[in-house]
């Protein structure tokens, strides 16, 4: 079984990661994808973020109506901050059987050349990276590289960070999220 593992700190988790994970699975040689929540990201501030099972919740109620999507709570028990080498490294040992491959937007591609073990990252694993509009140019080391491929799945300018800022602002976002995602943030009144 081919897995394709979509890092994120899914904070909170909108109808843009949901309908690119969906495009993958249904639309490449990827069997399942798994939304991995991040507890921490080596990236990013950890005091704007959800309590991890909150978010794990989040991606929970998107994704259970849909086979080919699951969450995964992988990486928290795994050492922080969160590193995706060891946590590949976790899943091929607990997974044998399994084959995984990273999902990634093109704007974090133009960074990959600066990720822990990225070398190591390319020779045992797949990349399927889907557009993004972001500045900056990919390294030309992996222009036409054999397992890095380009899907040309929607482009969703949507981000979490503008959802937590619009809530904040009592705007309307009901839209942006999956139902039952919505429902749940509404209920526990998050990033009010």
């Amino acid at each position: 079984m081919k897995i394709g593992l979509y890092f994120g700190t899914f904070n909170p988790i909108h109808i843009g990661h949901l309908t690119i994970a969906n495009h993958l699975a249904e639309h490449s040689d990827l069997d399942k994808v798994w939304f991995v929540v991040t507890p921490h990201s080596p990236f990013k501030k950890k005091s704007s973020l959800l309590d991890n099972r909150q978010r794990y919740e989040m991606v929970y109620r998107a994704t259970k109506d849909y086979i080919k999507l699951e969450p995964s709570d992988i990486e928290f028990n795994l050492p922080q901050p969160n590193y995706t080498i060891n946590t590949l490294t976790y899943l091929q040992e607990k997974y044998p059987k399994y084959e995984f491959a990273l999902i990634m937007g093109e704007d974090n591609l133009k960074s990959f050349h600066k990720w822990k073990n990225y070398e190591l990252i390319l020779k045992n694993h797949h990349i399927y990276v889907y557009p993004r509009i972001s500045e900056g140019k990919v390294e030309t080391q992996f222009d036409d590289h054999q397992k890095i491929h380009h899907v040309d799945a929607p482009i969703m300018e949507l981000s979490s960070t503008f959802i937590r800022n619009s809530i904040k602002e009592g705007k309307n976002v009901r839209p942006m999220l999956p139902e039952h995602v919505w429902e749940y943030v509404d209920e526990m009144s998050f990033y009010k």
